[in-house]
């Protein structure tokens, strides 16, 4: 979750610190569902809850989806912490599948229900093949409808980052989401910590 209300930064230029990388990061929330139907998945993509799953299994897909943004909140995890999390009767894990239940997983949807009324779509991606392959929508729209399902929720909510496909903001308004805050966040580079291979994300140069 963003930090609800960081210290403002002054207008101006701000040094970034070597080794690390500035994001900015907007986001976004809708109060109503939006009463129009889920559409459905193309043919040959399934979509599954993954009941505890290993550590191993999702870190993989995690990587496999978020290296090429820089995704590294899963990988800093000690494997207790993460275990946590992916066992918590409060946190909904779905895997899009390719051809059939028991196909590689090609897409990760994360739901946190953790605040009680709200419901954090905490992680949301599609490995890069999969990208425009018009599987976003649906499985935003799945998310939508679950998260509204859910008793007592009164917030869905999501964030995205400078870091993130350059779509994503447009995509997350097309879906019914109102961008809410903007804050910036300094983080070391996980390149250069061996988080992530160096060669992830040319669009943002280590320096």
């Amino acid at each position: 979750m963003i930090p609800a209300a960081p210290p403002p930064l002054s207008p101006g230029f701000h040094a970034v610190p070597a080794g690390h990388l500035a994001a900015i990061v907007t986001a976004l929330d809708m109060h109503a569902p939006r009463g129009t139907p889920p559409r459905p998945l193309p043919e040959g993509y399934v979509l599954n809850q993954q009941k505890s799953p290993s550590n191993e299994w999702y870190l993989a897909l995690f990587r496999a989806i978020g290296a090429p943004w820089l995704w590294t909140s899963r990988l800093r995890l000690s494997p207790p912490a993460l275990t946590a999390i992916l066992t918590s009767p409060d946190v909904d894990i779905y895997a899009l599948h390719e051809g059939s239940a028991d196909g590689d997983p090609v897409g990760l949807l994360e739901l946190d229900f953790s605040t009680t009324g709200q419901c954090e779509v905490a992680f949301f991606g599609l490995v890069d093949r999969c990208r425009r392959r018009g599987l976003g929508h649906p499985m935003m729209d799945f998310a939508l409808h679950h998260a509204w399902s859910r008793p007592g929720v009164e917030c869905v909510w999501i964030h995205t980052c400078s870091l993130d496909d350059p779509a994503a903001l447009r995509f997350y308004q097309s879906c019914g989401f109102k961008p809410y805050a903007r804050q910036v966040e300094i983080l070391a580079d996980p390149r250069l910590a061996g988080i992530l291979p160096a060669d992830c994300a040319p669009l943002h140069p280590l320096l």
